[in-house]
C-alpha cells in the first residue's frame, strides 16, 4: 500500500507531466545550428492546415494517351487510388472529383507552407505516378532484373530495426518472389563472376557478389512523354541463400530516415493506375475563410477554454480546478497527435471541422469531470469520509463516463472509416452509401472523425486516471482535508 507521502508527491508528478506535456505540444522544443533547424518534438506552428484555412494546390489530371477509350470505371479507380495516396501522405483535407464526361480528375489539397522543401509539383507528380521495386544483379541499374513489382513483392512496411532501431522497409513477397529470390542469392554465392563495389567511404568490396535493390518511378510530362527515374534505395553483399517470404531494406553506407522508408512502403504499396496520368494544371487556390481566420479562432478558443475552467473552478472548487488541469492535458495531448509532434513524423490535416471536433471532445472532456464531481457531492450527502467520498465518487461515475466515451468513440471510428481511404475495410463497407453525398467532404468529415476520437481517448486518460491521482493526492496534504473544498461541509 502507498504511503501518504508517495501520494502527496503524485498531485505534482502528474501535474508537471501535464505543463511539460502542454508546453511541449503547443510550442514545440527546436534547436537552430546556424540556419538548420533540428526539431526534437513538433508544436501547434507546425500544423499543416485545410484548404479552408490555409489554401492549398488544384491539379488537373488526364489520360496521357488521350486516342485510348477510358472507360469510367477507370475514371473512378484512379480517382479511388489517387485518395489512398493522399491519405497515406496523411493529407485528409482533400476533394477529389472524377468528371467522366470529360475523362478528367480534379484534385484539390492543402499547401504544406510550414515544410521549407515543400514542393508542389513534387507532391503532384507522386500522385500520379506508377512506382515499384525492382532487384538487380550486381550493383548497376543495368543489372539482370531478379525481382520486380506486384507480382513478386506483396506489401512493404515503414519499421524499425529491433537491434539497431535504424528505420527500415520490410518487404513481403508472393510466393513466385520468395523462389525467385531464393536462387538468385543461390546463383550469386555460386557465381564466379563478381561484383566491384565502394561504399560511401571508398572502401574497395571487390570479390563479393551483391544484390541492388531500386525504385522505379514513372510519370508522364505535359505532352504525354515518359520521364523513369531509378533510386538505389539498397546494396547487399550476398553471404547466404536467402529463402524466406520477408526481406529487409536497409542501407548502412547512407542510412534510410524514418520518412524515407515510409515514402518507399507508400510507393511500393500504391499500387498501379488503371492508365497513364498527366497533370494538364496546376495552380495555388486561396483560403476559404481569409488568413485572419485563423487568428481570430485561436483567440476565440482560448478565451472560450480559459472561461469553462474558471466556471468549473467556481463551481467545483478543488476538483473543478484539477478538471481545468486535465482539461489542458487533454488538449495538449490532442495537439500533440495532430502536429507529428516527434520529428520525423507528418503533421495530421486540421480543418475547421477537425477544429470543431477538437471543440467536441473538450466538452466531452468537462462532462467528465462534472459527473465525477456531483458523485462525489452525492456522497457527501450520504454522510461518508472525505477519503469515503472521494474513492466512491470516482467509482460511481466511471461507468456512465466509460458508456458516454466509448458511443463517441465508436462514431469517430465508423466517421474514419466511412469518410477515410476508400480502399479501407470500412471504406469499403460504407462506400454505396457514402457515395450519394459526393466526395468534396470525405477528407474535412475524415479529420472532425479524427480529432474527435484523439481528444476522447485523451479524455478518458486525463478525465479519468489523470483526474482521480490528483483528487486524491492533493486531499492528503492536511490543510486541504476540508470537505467543503471538494462540495461537501465545512468541517466544524
Amino acid at each position: 500500500m502507498k504511503s501518504k507521502t508517495s501520494r502527496k508527491s503524485t498531485f505534482f508528478i502528474v501535474f508537471i507531466l501535464i505543463v511539460a506535456l502542454a508546453y511541449s505540444a503547443f510550442f514545440g522544443i527546436d534547436n537552430y545550428y546556424g540556419d538548420n533547424r533540428i526539431v526534437y518534438t513538433k508544436g501547434a506552428n507546425d500544423i499543416r492546415w485545410g484548404i479552408d484555412i490555409n489554401g492549398g494546390v488544384e491539379a488537373v489530371f488526364c489520360p496521357a494517351d488521350s486516342e485510348k477509350e477510358i472507360s469510367s470505371d477507370d475514371i473512378s479507380a484512379a480517382k479511388n487510388l489517387i485518395e489512398t495516396r493522399l491519405v497515406n501522405k496523411n493529407i485528409t483535407d482533400y476533394e477529389v472529383y472524377a468528371d467522366t464526361a470529360n475523362d478528367r480528375i480534379v484534385v484539390r489539397f492543402p499547401s504544406n507552407t510550414q515544410a521549407d522543401d515543400f514542393d508542389a509539383n513534387k507532391t503532384v507528380n507522386e500522385l500520379s505516378a506508377s512506382a515499384m521495386v525492382i532487384f538487380r544483379k550486381g550493383t548497376s541499374e543495368t543489372g539482370d532484373i531478379i525481382i520486380k513489382g506486384s507480382e513478386d513483392v506483396k506489401s512493404a512496411t515503414a519499421a524499425f530495426d529491433n537491434n539497431t532501431s535504424d528505420p527500415i522497409v520490410v518487404l513481403n513477397f508472393t510466393e513466385k518472389g520468395k523462389q525467385k529470390f531464393a536462387a538468385a542469392t543461390a546463383e550469386a554465392i555460386n557465381s564466379s563472376t563478381n561484383s566491384k563495389y565502394k561504399d560511401s567511404t571508398g572502401t574497395d568490396y571487390s570479390g563479393a557478389s551483391y544484390i541492388s535493390i531500386w525504385l522505379s518511378t514513372t510519370t508522364y510530362d505535359k505532352d504525354g512523354k515518359e520521364v523513369t527515374t531509378q533510386t538505389n534505395i539498397s546494396t547487399a553483399s550476398v553471404d547466404s541463400v536467402i529463402n524466406s517470404d520477408e526481406c529487409i531494406i536497409s542501407n548502412k553506407q547512407s542510412p534510410l530516415s524514418a520518412e524515407e522508408t515510409r515514402d518507399i512502403a507508400e510507393k511500393i504499396n500504391g499500387g498501379k493506375l488503371p492508365f497513364n496520368l498527366i497533370v494538364k494544371n496546376l495552380q495555388i487556390i486561396s483560403p476559404t475563410l481569409g488568413s485572419n481566420a485563423l487568428n481570430v479562432m485561436v483567440i476565440a478558443g482560448i478565451i472560450a477554454f480559459a472561461v469553462v475552467c474558471l466556471i468549473v473552478i467556481a463551481r467545483y472548487r478543488v476538483v473543478g480546478m484539477v478538471a481545468a488541469i486535465a482539461l489542458l492535458g487533454q488538449l495538449a495531448g490532442t495537439i500533440a497527435c495532430i502536429s507529428g509532434f516527434f520529428d520525423g513524423s507528418d503533421s495530421f490535416t486540421l480543418t475547421i471541422p477537425g477544429i470543431a471536433g477538437i471543440i467536441l471532445s473538450i466538452g466531452v472532456g468537462v462532462d467528465c469531470n462534472v459527473i465525477a464531481a456531483e458523485r462525489i457531492r452525492d456522497e457527501f450527502r450520504k454522510g461518508k469520509s472525505l477519503d469515503g467520498a472521494i474513492n466512491a465518487g470516482f467509482k460511481n461515475s466511471l461507468s456512465a463516463i466509460i458508456d458516454g466515451n466509448v458511443t463517441i468513440v465508436i462514431v469517430a471510428i465508423v466517421l474514419m472509416g466511412a469518410f477515410g481511404s476508400p480502399d479501407s475495410f470500412l471504406g469499403t463497407v460504407f462506400s454505396p452509401i457514402m457515395s450519394i453525398f459526393g466526395t468534396s467532404i470525405t477528407g474535412t468529415i475524415y479529420s472532425f472523425g479524427y480529432t474527435l476520437l484523439i481528444g476522447v481517448i485523451f479524455n478518458l486518460i486525463m478525465g479519468v486516471l489523470a483526474s482521480k491521482l490528483m483528487v486524491r493526492s492533493i486531499s492528503q496534504f492536511k490543510f486541504m482535508r476540508n470537505p467543503a473544498f471538494y462540495g461537501g461541509k465545512k468541517n466544524g
